[in-house]
Order: C-alpha cells, then sequence, then structure tokens
C-alpha cells in the first residue's frame, strides 16, 4: 500500500483519502511540499536522484521533497521530507514561497515550494538517503543555468527553481500563505 493523501480540490480544499499510487493513476489532486535548500552564499543544494526512485530515477534536482500526509500541513511535510532525506532537522518551520497547481507525467498536484538556509553546522550535517540521493553538491545559479542543456534535469529549462527564484524576492512584502501567480498568470 502505497502512502495516503488527502484529494484536493481547484482551490486546495480537502474533499477525500486516497492512496498516493491512485491519485497518481487516476489523475487526482493532491499536495506535494518541496524546498529549496540554499547555503548561506545563496548556492543551491542539487541532487541527482537515486537510480532506483520511482519518479525520475537518475535526474538532476534543485528541490527536495515529497507527498503532504493526511492531516499534515505543508511545511510539516516539507520539514519531515527535508529530514528523510538529507538527513537534517530543520530547528524551524521552512518559508512557504509559493504555491501553484502542476500539471505532469505523474498528474496534476498542487505543490508548495518552501525556501531553507542552511547554516555550516546543519551544512556539515547533511548525511543524505542513499535510496533518494546519489549525489549532490552546491551550485550558483548561473553554474546551474549553464547545465540545465547537458544534464537532465527535471524540469529542464521549466525547473521549480527559476518559478521559485522569481519568488523567493516578492515572499517578503506578501502573506507566504498566498497563492502567487507566476508570470504566465498560472
Amino acid at each position: 500500500m502505497s502512502e495516503l493523501v488527502e484529494q484536493v480540490d481547484e482551490r486546495d480544499r480537502v474533499v477525500g483519502v486516497v492512496e498516493r499510487e491512485e491519485a497518481v493513476r487516476r489523475w487526482l489532486l493532491h499536495r506535494i511540499a518541496m524546498v529549496v535548500c540554499r547555503d548561506g552564499a545563496g548556492r543551491v543544494l542539487v541532487h541527482r536522484r537515486g537510480d532506483g526512485m520511482k519518479r525520475y530515477p537518475g535526474r538532476y534536482d534543485t528541490v527536495v521533497g515529497g507527498g503532504v500526509e493526511v492531516g499534515e500541513s505543508y511545511e510539516q511535510a516539507a520539514a519531515r521530507e527535508f529530514e528523510e532525506e538529507l538527513g537534517v532537522r530543520l530547528t524551524e518551520p521552512p518559508r512557504m514561497v509559493f504555491k501553484r497547481i502542476y500539471h505532469e507525467e505523474h498528474g496534476p498536484y498542487w505543490m508548495a515550494v518552501h525556501d531553507v538556509r542552511l547554516d555550516a553546522a546543519q551544512i556539515a550535517s547533511i548525511a543524505p538517503n542513499p535510496r533518494e540521493i546519489a549525489w549532490w553538491g552546491w551550485l550558483t545559479e548561473d553554474e546551474i543555468r549553464d547545465r540545465q542543456d547537458r544534464l537532465p534535469f527535471i524540469g529542464g529549462g521549466e525547473n521549480v527553481l527559476w518559478t521559485f527564484l522569481r519568488h523567493v524576492d516578492r515572499t517578503d512584502r506578501t502573506d507566504p500563505g498566498e497563492t502567487l501567480k507566476d508570470d504566465a498568470g498560472e
């Protein structure tokens, strides 16, 4: 049995509980929490997913995260997934930068993207789950842009990171719980 998630509507209101695999198979809206992790210099943690992963094996990514479990908030799920994948327990909830509906090969879902900045001690404690993360390192935005055409990044040029970076400065002036629109108005 796969994990249980809350099926939600277009306004992100809970309408039921389903197994995540069923939500994906039947294209039911559900919730995903993601984290963009940066160091003190603003570099982004980039990782290559394990080859045994069900979704996007061996692909590079700029976020960590996963499904929001029944009864969990986006922030709770983001912190839980961050610890499960990177081995780092956050001392405070991650800050939500934006959320929106994404449509992709694994079905539609509400994705909430959070911002985490790690200090030197937290960086030193990173111990990725080897089943989920095969490689990781810190890259600048320019280094990521340079590599996205040569490496198999999830989302390619439409990587979640670029939406995150467009919104990250605005969240200081906006309620973090507000659903932000991207440049396309979605």
